[in-house]
């Protein structure tokens, strides 16, 4: 590409062009400077079996349409209600509900923004009417935006899955671990903190406990039934995201009747498909950009260097944890995922690190980005929402950050975390291309050998009751008589 393009692309991005016009202009510009390739080759790409004809794609607007669903109807109330009544007796247990009922939330919608407008609009207010410190709790509702991309059926896994081409399941399986100890991480600063201040907590009543989970129990189930489905067999991926959004849209419309069918559906549907619209756009200008990349050996060639300065997977991991980070704060996930993702898959292959721990580690850098000073997305919304300065939001959410990092550290350096589930689950399946043990025909072949049991030289022995010779002498009398029969039927 010549350098007047690259100039003036980089002047619209400046100027506020649309991303996916600018990953769509570079596409095209860089296939047409290949030799034998017209202007248009960039839709053999977008187009392929990778992208276009991906089954997967489908669940990016069905569980879209089910976490909007939910945004719009009374179920942040109902979430914030079950939590309250279940955590609220431990100490910090207010910001325990904060962060659990943000990480439900975040997993359906797929989107901080609207978990931090939704549930942090529901609990800030709480939060600094128990006394809660300002900055404490600005730092929770603002860091429980990005818990659940974690948490299956997170949209951003299922698009990191796309990209990378790994199973979906076995990555909602690789992220459920790190994302508890996530979760975990931040319950147990927020207990001290309750600890601490002397935090008023609400009692714990066992009949009021299960009469707001008997209000959730429709919502509730959700997860349950999602992943039971997906994991014993009765489910596929894209099977699962259409009974979320067929469960979500009858729940919500004709029991709770939250959602009004005529006058909310609609809206919702624009409003949704509106999202949906824009990520696949993004999503299928980025391939063509990366099918360059790619074919242009760029991945290769910064191995290759890499090599130089770096030995070791544990040297990678680090140079991967702050780039990534660095990502997170300047790009928006989906974006994110489409260029970066190409990149890094066949660098970190070559220094041995699995996938699906490579793509937990991915998404939970992303979800530190979004929080990580000075343009974290995050930051942005919850300064926006709350009417507070941006810097403000920069002091509250560095203690988050650092128990992130902490909980980072521990995920990146302890590979098992991430791939003990998704290994036992491949250990459990059928592989019909192994040969079958012993114990899978029911009986022991070693016992053929056993003379007791079975003696394959007494069949050619000199018994009365078996003469193999014999046999033979008799088979082939019968040859020469089925010959002369036949001889006589010519004959005739």
């Amino acid at each position: 590409m010549d350098t007047m393009w690259i100039v003036l692309l980089a002047v619209l991005a400046i100027l506020g062009a649309p991303l996916f016009a600018i990953f769509g202009a570079a596409s095209m510009l860089l296939f047409w400077a290949l030799p034998d390739t017209s202007i248009t080759g960039v839709a053999n790409d977008v187009f392929s079996e990778k992208f276009a004809d991906s089954p997967l794609l489908v669940t990016i607007p069905l569980f879209t349409f089910a976490g909007y669903l939910m945004a719009e109807s009374g179920t942040p109330q109902r979430l914030v209600k079950v939590s309250r009544a279940w955590l609220g007796w431990m100490p910090g247990g207010l910001a325990m509900v904060c962060l659990v009922a943000s990480a439900f939330f975040t997993t359906f919608t797929g989107g901080s923004g609207i978990t931090i407008v939704a549930i942090g609009g529901l609990l800030y207010p709480a939060l600094v009417s128990d006394k809660y410190d300002e900055n404490f709790s600005l730092g929770v509702v603002t860091t429980g935006g990005s818990l659940g991309l974690l948490f299956p059926p997170s949209v951003p896994m299922i698009i990191y899955g796309v990209v990378a081409g790994i199973m979906i399941e076995k990555l909602f399986l690789a992220a459920l671990i790190p994302g508890i100890i996530s979760v975990a991480a931040l319950a147990i600063y927020s207990s001290i903190i309750g600890i601490k201040h002397k935090m008023p907590r609400t009692p714990f009543v066992g009949a009021e406990a299960f009469k707001t989970f008997w209000e959730a129990k429709w919502e509730a189930l959700l997860p349950v039934a999602l992943l039971g489905g997906m994991y014993s067999g009765l489910l596929r991926i894209h099977e699962a995201a259409a009974f979320t959004a067929i469960y979500t849209l009858f729940i919500e419309v004709w029991i709770y009747r939250d959602v009004s069918f005529r006058r909310d559906l609609p809206r919702i549907i624009r409003d949704s498909m509106t999202l949906v619209g824009a990520i696949l756009i993004i999503l299928s200008t980025a391939i063509g950009f990366t099918a360059f990349l790619i074919q242009a050996r760029v991945p290769m060639m910064i191995l290759e260097s890499m090599e130089g300065l770096i030995h070791s997977q544990v040297m990678f991991l680090v140079a991967l944890n702050f780039f990534l980070i660095g990502v997170g704060m300047l790009m928006d996930i989906f974006s994110a995922i489409v260029v970066v993702v190409p990149l890094i898959v066949p660098i970190a292959l070559g220094f041995g690190v699995d996938p699906y721990h490579l793509g937990v580690v991915f998404l939970l850098n992303l979800a530190i980005g979004y929080l990580t000073p000075p343009v974290g997305l995050n930051l942005f919304i919850a300064s926006f929402r709350f009417n507070k300065p941006i810097t403000q939001l920069y002091r509250s959410v560095l203690p988050f950050i650092g128990l992130l990092g902490i909980a980072l550290i521990i995920v990146t350096y302890i590979p098992a975390l991430s791939t003990w589930l998704p290994n036992m689950l491949e250990a459990n399946e059928v592989d019909l291309d192994e040969p079958l043990e012993d114990e899978d025909l029911g009986f022991d072949l070693d016992a053929l050998d056993d003379d007791d049991d079975l003696d394959l030289d007494a069949l050619e022995g000199d018994g009365d009751d078996l003469d193999l010779d014999a046999l033979e002498g008799d088979e082939l009398d019968r040859e020469e008589e089925e010959d002369d029969d036949f001889g006589v039927l010519d004959d005739e």
